[in-house]
């Protein structure tokens, strides 16, 4: 049986999210401290970043907080690649090899396998997680279900710099 308090675990994975969204610092510092946790603590993950609805451009994402191998990759109209797609079908994806994607950006040839789950508030798309894998189906259904959570715990804080970024 697995110990609850055991990296990797659902639990584990929860209780750490939690204490890193509710710890001291502003908004950007915190989303980095959970890109950084994601990055190093779930399996698989090779990349964590943040992708942030442009509040002064229609339709546009721009690269927020990430950890990993820096990405061309700074700003992605919607509909273009899966983070895109996610963006304006609203929609979770789960790409298990992203080779066969028509619609791939590619940031990097190691990459696999993508899960990109949106972020949400008062009923909008503000901007989304995206993880990537350097194994193909790199990432599962629990994937999904943990991080459509943390989607929604980190509602507010996305939102903060979303209007920072509005107001710069």
């Amino acid at each position: 049986m697995t110990d609850i308090h055991e990296p990797g675990t659902d639990s584990f994975m929860r209780a750490e999210l939690s204490r890193i969204i509710e710890s001291d610092g502003n908004s950007e510092q915190l989303l980095q401290d959970i890109c950084d946790f994601l990055y190093e603590n779930m399996e698989n993950c090779d990349w964590a970043g943040f992708y942030l609805v442009d509040p002064s451009i229609d339709d546009e994402l721009f690269l927020g907080p990430f950890a990993g191998e820096p990405t061309e990759h700074v700003r992605i109209e919607f509909g273009t690649g899966i983070c895109g797609q996610a963006a304006s079908t609203e929609k979770t994806f789960i790409i298990t090899d992203v080779g066969s994607e028509s619609n791939y950006l590619s940031c990097s040839a190691k990459v696999k396998s993508e899960i990109v789950v949106p972020v949400f508030h008062m009923g909008a798309v503000i901007g989304e997680i995206d993880l990537d894998s350097h194994v193909h189906d790199g990432f599962s259904d629990e994937n999904r279900i943990l991080l459509e959570w943390l989607a929604r715990r980190t509602s507010e804080l996305t939102e903060i710099i979303r209007q920072r970024a509005a107001e710069s």
